[in-house]
C-alpha cells in the first residue's frame, strides 16, 4: 500500500521508522533483529536508507594509483523485498542521485516495480568522503528534481529508450525530504521552500522532514509550506539524542539547532547512559506535542539501534 494511502486511512497518528542496511558480512537476520522489537507498535511503513560505494586509492608499481570501489553495506532493494515478504509491511527504499547513471536508476526502479514495491523516498544524497561537494555520476542526476521527473515519467509509461516496445507504467508513491531549518546548501529558507515546491509540483506525494529538536521549527515549516502552496502531507522526522558528542556532531553534520534547554540537560550528564535517558524523555514530549498538533505520522531515525525508539514508542503509541 502506498504511504499516502496509509495516511488517508489512518484514524490516529501512525508510527514509522528508518533503518540502515547492516555492514557487509552481516546476515539479513540482523535487519530482522532490528525490526522485531518495534512490531509491537504496528509500523505503517519502514524506510531503508541507501549507501553509495566509496573509493580508496592504493599505490601500485611505479607510483601509479589504483581506484578501488568499496561497498560497505548490502543492497537496499534486497532488504526491502525481505521486509515485505517476512512482515507484509511496506518498505520504502531510498533512491539517491549519487553513484547512479540514469540507466542504472531506471534498472533499479524496474526491479522495485517488478517486486511490488510501490513507495520510494527520493533524495539527492550527500557527498562521499572523497568529494568536497556533491558530484553527480557521469550521465547521472545532479538534483533530486531530475530524479523525481524520471520516476514520474516511468509512472506515465515513459522510459529512457522505449524503442517502440510496449512498456508497463510504474506506480510509485514518491516521498521527498524537507528541512525545517533549511538545507545547508540553500541560501535561505525561502529559496529552500521554492526548491521543495518544485519537487511537489513535479510529482512528490509527501514530505518527511530532517530531524529537529524544537517543535516550533516544525510548526513554522508546515505553515511556510502551506503559504507557499505545498499541500502534501508533511511527516516529522525525530531522532533522540543518545551521546554527549551528538551535542556537537549533529549541528555540525546536519546543520540543525539543539535548543538550549536540551543542551543544558545534556551538559549536566555524567555518562552517555544519562544522555540517552535525557534524549528519550525529550523525544517523548516532542512526540506527544506533535500528536496533539495533528501530525499524520511520527517517523523515527533509528540509525540501526532501536532500543531508544522502543522506549519512546512505548510511552507514545
Amino acid at each position: 500500500m502506498k504511504v499516502t494511502r496509509h495516511l488517508e486511512m489512518a484514524k490516529s497518528t501512525l508510527f514509522s521508522f528508518e533503518i540502515l542496511p547492516p555492514l557487509k558480512g552481516q546476515s539479513i537476520q540482523s535487519v530482522f533483529n532490528t525490526i522485531d522489537p518495534l512490531l509491537e507498535f504496528k509500523p505503517a511503513f519502514i524506510d531503508v536508507t541507501y549507501h553509495r560505494e566509496e573509493y580508496i586509492y592504493k599505490e601500485r608499481e611505479k607510483g601509479y594509483l589504483e581506484k578501488i570501489s568499496l561497498r560497505k553495506r548490502p543492497g537496499t532493494v534486497g532488504i526491502c523485498t525481505a521486509i515485505n515478504n517476512k512482515y507484509q509491511i511496506d518498505a520504502v527504499p531510498h533512491i539517491i542521485c549519487g553513484g547512479f547513471t540514469v540507466e542504472e536508476t531506471e534498472n533499479a526502479l524496474i526491479d522495485l516495480s517488478f517486486l511490488g514495491i510501490d513507495n520510494i523516498l527520493i533524495i539527492r544524497g550527500d557527498p562521499i568522503k572523497t568529494e568536497s561537494s556533491f558530484t553527480p555520476e557521469n550521465k547521472g542526476h545532479e538534483y533530486a528534481t531530475n530524479l523525481i521527473q524520471q520516476v514520474v515519467n516511468m509512472n506515465h509509461g515513459k522510459y529512457l529508450y522505449d524503442e517502440g516496445e510496449k512498456v508497463q507504467e510504474t506506480d510509485f508513491c514518491i516521498g521527498v525530504a524537507g528541512y525545517p531549518e533549511k538545507h545547508y546548501e540553500a541560501a535561505n529558507l525561502n529559496s529552500d521552500l521554492k526548491y521543495l515546491k518544485d519537487k511537489v509540483d513535479i510529482g512528490a506525494d509527501y514530505i518527511v522532514t530532517q530531524m529537529f529538536y524544537d517543535n516550533q521549527k516544525y510548526y513554522e515549516f508546515v505553515n511556510s509550506c502551506r503559504e507557499a502552496g505545498i499541500h502534501v502531507p508533511i511527516i516529522p522526522g525525530l531522532k533522540p539524542l543518545t551521546t554527549k558528542k551528538q551535542l556537537v556532531n549533529l549541528p555540525k553534520i546536519f546543520h540543525i539547532d539543539i535548543p538550549e534547554t536540551l543542551a543544558e540537560e545534556v551538559r549536566k550528564c555524567e555518562t552517555d547512559a544519562d544522555v540517552r535517558q535525557v534524549g528519550i524523555d525529550w523525544a517523548i514530549e516532542q512526540s506527544k506535542e506533535l500528536i496533539k498538533f495533528g501530525v499524520p505520522c511520527l517517523h523515527y531515525y533509528t540509525m540501526g539501534l532501536t532500543k531508544a525508539t522502543y522506549q519512546i514508542a512505548s510511552k507514545v503509541f
